[in-house]
C-alpha cells in the first residue's frame, strides 16, 4: 500500500508528490493451551471451553480429553491480545472456583 505525501520543493516552491511504501504484514499468532492437573474437574474444563472459547459440547469434550490424556490441549489460535485476554479469563475463573487449572499462551 502506498501513501502520497505532498511537499513543497525548496528551490522552486512547486508541489512535490512522493510515494511512500508501507508494508503490511499479518500479525503474529499465539496458541492458547490448557494444562492438565489432578484436581480440576473435567466438567469445569468443559465449562471454561464453552464459556470463554465458545466451543460446542463436542469440541469442548474433545479438547478436555486431549488435556486429560496428553497433559496439554490446544484451545485455539489468536492474535496476542485476544489470546492473552482469554487465558487471563480462564485463570480468573479457575481461581474463583479454587482450581489450579493452568492456561498459557505460546507463539505459533
Amino acid at each position: 500500500m502506498s501513501k502520497s505525501d505532498d511537499r513543497k520543493d525548496k528551490s522552486t516552491g512547486a508541489d512535490v508528490i512522493e510515494e511512500v511504501e508501507h508494508e503490511l504484514r499479518e500479525p503474529d499468532m499465539f496458541q492458547v493451551l490448557l494444562h492438565n492437573d489432578h484436581y480440576t474437574t473435567m466438567e469445569f474444563v468443559i465449562e471454561v471451553l464453552r464459556v470463554v472459547f465458545h466451543k460446542s459440547i463436542i469440541e469442548a469434550t474433545k479438547i478436555m480429553l486431549d488435556v486429560h490424556r496428553k497433559g496439554i490441549g490446544v484451545v485455539g489460535t489468536f492474535t496476542y491480545d485476544i489470546a492473552r485476554t482469554r487465558a487471563e479469563r480462564v485463570m480468573r475463573m479457575a481461581r474463583e472456583r479454587d482450581f489450579p487449572l493452568r492456561c498459557t499462551v505460546e507463539k505459533v
